[in-house]
This record gives C-alpha cells, structure tokens and sequence, in this order.
C-alpha cells in the first residue's frame, strides 16, 4: 500500500486549478516546497469539506497519518464497504509510488512512480481526523486494485477523476459511487530505483 507519493507541482497554481471546486484557503495558501517523496507524519496540503456547502472545498496543510493501535501510523484505510459520513477530503499529488521485491543484485526493492495519464497532478480520495496526539491528521483510503496497479500490489489507493471531487467531499453521495478505480491505461508506471541503464552507445 502506499507509503510514499510525490507533489511538484506548484500549489498556488494548483489552487487556481482545482476545476468545478471553489478553494477556501482560511490559513493561507500552504507554503509546501516542491518534494519528490512526501513520507508518513509529513506535513502535505488536502482539501477537505466545508460542512453545508457543496462545490466549495478547504484547503489547508495537515499531518500524513494518525498513531493507530500500539502507536502504528494510520496512513491507509480500507474503503470497502464503508460510507465515510464525514470527514472526507482530497489528497493533492502528481504521483504516488509502490514497491515490488528487488531485481537480482539489489537489496532495495524495486520503487515504481505512477502517474496520471491525462493530467499533470490530481486527487486521492482520503478522510481526516482529529487525533487527541497527533492533532489534525489525513489518511488515504485504499481498494482493491484496478489492472493498472494489480501486477505490483495487492491493494491501491483511490485517485480520483476530476468530475469526482466535489461528489468526494459531498457526504450525501454514496462513498460506493465515488471509491471506484480508474479505467485500465488511465495510470503509467515508471520504474524509478533501480534506475534504468541509458541505452548503449552504437560506435
């Protein structure tokens, strides 16, 4: 399951993006520096729901994950067969990556980037909670996996199409009629550790 995802692009520009969402922004536009891995108990923008107010999302920088039982982060939670009445909210990324068992010759297992095809970042569909330790604190919400992500894991999270975002952080709408995984081809993976060689020079 996802324990690792990428934001690079500019979330003031993300901000001005965010398609048929209007953006509350009541701490000021995050200050997040570009980051190639965004890790648990890391500080990362979301938009979560304004109670009342469909189409209308907050947009705030919160805490990846909650101290669960025997104080094990909560950074990913079973979507299946849940409603998610409250609490919801819209994890911003341009990437999110999954690891696979090392290549011959490695120690480290094999790291994959997968991003959207069609745009340049997008949301993952999570809830947040108030954690009496932890404070205001974000998870993502997981499934079973799609064709894009079956060969490496078991399990995925929820990237979300754009028309999806304001139904996400509406909690009148089914959670089974959002929590769906994207069509086959929708997501490219892209080997990042080991890195691939360069092709070979022809002399």
């Amino acid at each position: 399951m996802c324990n690792d995802y990428r934001l690079e692009v500019d979330i003031a520009s993300i901000a001005e993006d965010f398609s048929n969402l209007k953006i509350k922004t009541p701490e000021g536009t995050p200050n997040v520096a570009a980051r190639e891995d965004i890790k648990i108990s890391d500080m990362a923008p979301i938009v979560r729901t304004i109670e009342g107010e469909r189409g209308v999302g907050e947009l705030v920088n919160r805490r990846w994950s909650w101290p669960g039982q025997g104080g094990k982060p909560v950074y990913n939670f079973v979507s299946d067969n849940r409603e998610f009445t409250s609490g919801r909210c819209l994890i911003v990324a341009d990437g999110f990556y999954e690891f696979t068992e090392p290549q011959p010759g490695e120690k480290r297992k094999t790291k994959w980037l997968f991003t959207l095809q069609d745009h340049d970042w997008f949301c993952i569909a999570g809830i947040w909670r108030s954690h009496p330790q932890a404070g205001e604190a974000f998870t993502m919400l997981t499934t079973e996996p799609g064709e894009d992500v079956k060969p490496f894991h078991r399990r995925q999270i929820i990237p979300l199409r754009r028309d999806q975002w304001a139904d996400w952080l509406d909690p009148e709408v089914p959670a089974a009629d959002v929590l769906q995984v994207l069509p086959k081809g929708s997501l490219t993976a892209t080997q990042v550790f080991p890195p691939l060689s360069a092709e070979p020079t022809l002399l």
